[in-house]
């Protein structure tokens, strides 16, 4: 019962945010939001990106010896071992990467080996991880933004390098899933939802403000949606309830993100709807036109055969103690958490995010491929057709202003950022990911 009345006062809050006219999220459409007018844009097309977060954004950062993702099967359909990354293929990260038109940043535990890769940006995610510790002795969201500060301290990159940078920021849950974990009250839960997003706040800004130009943060996916919580449906129904919850920590980044945007007067911070890309793809069973199909998009692909074993657990003779679909590329769910390649895909295309969010260019642009479709576009049909609405778009108003060109240089090649502006979004060998990476 007490569960409940949080519950009922959490939709409260909803529905006072969705009359106030303030709410994007309520019904898993982002209403409102206004539609990028490139013809005022100032040109921004990143050359770099830089990742903060979790498992969602991951691709190598957490050490070997704890991660399932340097396991088999992960890794299973790309690149055909286990690589670091959760899933079976390629990630979140890999995917806007590509949209983007660069290559997937190198994972900062990796920055020695290959430092010539550091021109494309740096993942700093870590599996696992929140804005707050999270109990995986990995570092938090806050030490990952200090890594690059380091970096710069370290004349890595400079504050120019920075001037064409795009950072991706990804909270899955883990925060609350550690809440729940460490004995956190039912009737504490909104007060931690509230505490969650104003760090994650903190955190944006602080990443603008060490020069980044354009800040995208991941709303929360349908946590009720989970295999993990699935399962106790036999994979047929999502958990209302917990979605519920997710809907209040969406409508306060929303209202973080506004205020940040008003502070700047920029839209320096965008949102990507996780929500409503997961929800869409979930409830049609990725029945559209060009797309895969996922005839049970709430079961995982890798599923374990004991209670206490995951994806990629082993008894002490070395048997596997999960089973694989046959199928990966048709399943939405790698494992109890993470997408599949696929699903990550499907969700990428799905999502109400546009690259015109991100990648403007100046009007009246003689290159050669103004006027045309961006990548994104072309893989989505409500694009091509021309019924996209406004409501489907991020916020987007007059571009913040940078910093001018600092005195002091980086380590990395002189001139025009990695790619310089004939970066052509989706750009890669074969319609590949340009620069994936992987490490033994």
């Amino acid at each position: 019962m007490e569960l409940q009345r949080i519950l009922s006062y959490i939709f409260f809050l909803l529905f006072l945010f969705t009359i106030s006219g303030e709410s994007v999220w309520g019904n898993g459409e982002n209403q409102g939001m206004k539609t990028v007018n490139c013809q005022k844009s100032s040109g921004f097309r990143p050359t770099k990106l830089f990742v903060f977060g979790d498992s969602y954004a991951d691709t190598g950062n957490n050490p070997k010896s704890l991660a399932s993702s340097w396991k088999t099967p992960y890794g299973l359909t790309f690149p055909g071992k286990p690589a670091g990354r959760y899933s079976d293929g390629r990630v979140l990260t890999d995917y806007l990467a590509r949209f983007m038109g660069l290559k997937s940043p190198l994972p900062y535990q990796w920055r020695k080996y290959a430092p010539n890769k550091l021109r494309s940006g740096v993942n700093f995610a870590y599996g696992g991880t929140g804005v707050f510790d999270t109990g995986n002795f990995q570092p938090n969201m806050s030490t990952q933004i200090g890594f690059l500060e380091g970096l710069i301290e370290d004349s890595v990159y400079a504050k120019w390098d920075l001037k064409s940078a795009l950072a991706l920021v990804t909270v899955s849950g883990n925060d609350y899933a550690a809440y729940t974990s460490s004995g956190g009250s039912d009737q504490g839960l909104p007060t931690f939802i509230t505490r969650v997003v104003n760090q994650i706040s903190i955190n944006l800004k602080r990443i603008h403000d060490i020069g980044i130009r354009r800040v995208v943060v991941g709303g929360l996916q349908p946590l009720g949606c989970l295999p993990q919580i699935t399962v106790s449906s036999s994979y047929n129904q999502c958990n209302d309830t917990q979605n519920l919850a997710v809907n209040f920590h969406n409508q306060l980044l929303q209202q973080v993100v506004a205020t940040l945007n008003n502070n700047t007067n920029s839209s320096a911070f965008l949102i990507l709807d996780l929500f409503s890309s997961f929800n869409t793809v979930l409830k049609n069973k990725g029945e559209f036109t060009g797309s895969l199909r996922f005839d049970t998009p709430l079961k995982p692909c890798c599923v374990a055969t004991t209670s206490d074993s995951n994806c990629g657990s082993l008894d002490e003779n070395g048997k596997q103690l999960y089973t694989v679909c046959s199928k990966p590329e048709g399943t939405f769910f790698w494992d109890t958490v993470h997408p599949t390649q696929a699903g990550w895909r499907e969700r990428k295309w799905r999502s109400r995010f546009s690259t015109r969010s991100i990648v403007q260019r100046p009007p009246n642009s003689s290159s050669s491929f103004s006027g045309r479709p961006s990548c994104f576009e072309l893989a989505n049909p409500r694009f091509r057709s021309g019924t996209t609405s406004s409501s489907s778009m991020a916020r987007s108003s007059p571009i913040v202003d940078v910093p001018k060109k600092q005195k002091r240089t980086s380590k990395l090649k002189s001139g025009a950022p990695d790619g310089g502006d004939d970066v052509e979004p989706c750009r890669g060998n074969g319609g590949e990911i340009a620069g994936d990476h992987e490490f033994q």
